[in-house]
C-alpha cells in the first residue's frame, strides 16, 4: 500500500524527533554516569598519587614506626589484618553457608526462616561499632579473654556473616525447583540433593559473597578498636592484642608526624588494591566454577 507524500513527510518528522529526543536522553544519562564516576576516580587517583610515595619493600617487611622515627613500614599491621580476616573467613563461610542452606532448603518459608532472615537483615544494617562493643562485652570482658586477635576475628565474623548468608540464600531460592524434584525422583536423599545439586549450583554465589565479605572486613576499623586494640610490634599470639592495617591507617592519618601520614596513604592504597583484587578473583572463580543451568 503506497504512502501519501504528506504522510511520509509527517512520519519522517516524527521519527527524526523521536531519534533526536532519544539521543538527547542518552547524552544526559552518559553525563550523569560520568558525574557519578568523578568521586570514585578522584578518590582512586588521589590515594594512588599519595600512596605510591612509600610503596616499597620496606612497607611490607618493616614494623610501624614511632612518631618522629624515619623509615618503617606496615608489615606487622598487614600481617595482623591478614590473620584476623583469615580466622574470620574460616568461621563465617562454613557457618554462613550452613545457615543459608537451612533457610532455603529446610526452614523455607516457616516462621523460623522469617525470623532468621529478619535477624540477618538487621545484623547487616547494624553499625559495625555496635558489633565491636558486643564482642567487647561478651568476649573481651565477659569471658576474660582480653584484647586479642581472636576477639578481633570474632567481631569481623559478625561483619562478614550477613553478606555470606544473604548471597547464598538468595541464590538457593533462585535455583529452579525442578532440579531438586528431578533428583528426588531418582531416589536422592535430602543430603544428596543439597551436596550434589544445590551446593554446586550456588558455589559462585558463595565465592562472591565470601570475597565481598572479605573486602568489607579488611577495611573495618571500629570493631577492632574494642577487640584487637592495636599493637606496634609483630603479632606474637592469637591471645594478645593484634595490629591491624585499618587501625594503623586511622592512627597515623590523625597524627601529626609526616612519615606516619605518608604511611597512612600507602596503607589506604594497599586496602584499595585488596578490594580490587578480591573482586577480580571473585569474578574469575565465579566463571571458573559456574554450573550450567539447563
Amino acid at each position: 500500500m503506497a504512502i501519501a507524500p504528506s504522510q511520509r513527510e509527517t512520519l519522517e518528522k516524527t521519527l527524526a524527533w523521536r531519534h533526536g529526543w532519544g539521543r538527547f536522553w542518552t547524552a544526559v544519562m552518559c553525563f550523569m554516569g560520568a558525574i557519578a564516576l568523578v568521586p570514585l576516580l578522584a578518590i582512586v587517583g588521589y590515594v594512588l598519587v599519595r600512596g605510591l610515595a612509600r610503596l616499597d619493600a620496606q612497607v611490607w617487611l618493616s614494623l610501624t614506626p614511632a612518631a618522629g622515627q624515619a623509615g618503617g613500614g606496615l608489615g606487622n599491621a598487614i600481617l595482623g589484618s591478614g590473620v584476623m580476616v583469615t580466622l574470620a573467613t574460616a568461621i563465617s563461610v562454613p557457618l554462613g553457608v550452613a545457615v543459608a542452606i537451612y533457610l532455603a532448603e529446610v526452614a523455607r518459608s516457616n516462621w523460623i526462616a522469617v525470623v532468621l532472615r529478619l535477624a540477618v537483615n538487621v545484623l547487616n544494617g547494624m553499625p559495625s561499632i555496635l558489633l565491636g562493643v558486643f564482642v567487647y562485652g561478651a568476649v573481651v570482658v565477659g569471658l576474660g579473654w582480653g584484647f586479642s586477635a581472636i576477639a578481633g576475628a570474632l567481631s569481623l565474623t559478625l561483619v562478614m556473616l550477613p553478606t555470606i548468608i544473604r548471597t547464598t540464600d538468595d541464590q538457593c531460592q533462585a535455583l529452579p525447583m525442578e532440579q531438586r524434584l528431578g533428583a528426588y525422583a531418582l531416589g536422592a536423599t535430602d543430603w544428596e540433593v543439597i551436596t550434589g545439586i544445590v551446593l554446586p549450583a550456588v558455589l559462585p554465589a558463595i565465592v562472591t559473597g565470601a570475597m565481598l565479605a572479605i573486602s568489607r572486613a579488611a577495611g573495618e576499623t571500629a570493631p577492632l578498636i574494642f577487640t584487637a586494640l592495636g599493637f606496634d610490634f609483630w603479632l606474637q599470639s592469637l591471645q594478645r592484642p593484634a595490629p591491624a592495617l585499618s587501625l594503623t591507617i586511622y592512627r597515623f592519618a590523625t597524627g601529626f608526624d609526616a612519615n606516619q601520614q605518608n604511611l597512612a596513604w600507602t596503607g589506604a592504597l594497599i586496602l584499595l588494591g585488596l578490594v580490587l583484587i578480591t573482586n577480580l578473583v571473585a569474578r574469575w572463580l565465579q566463571q571458573r566454577f559456574q554450573v550450567p543451568q539447563r
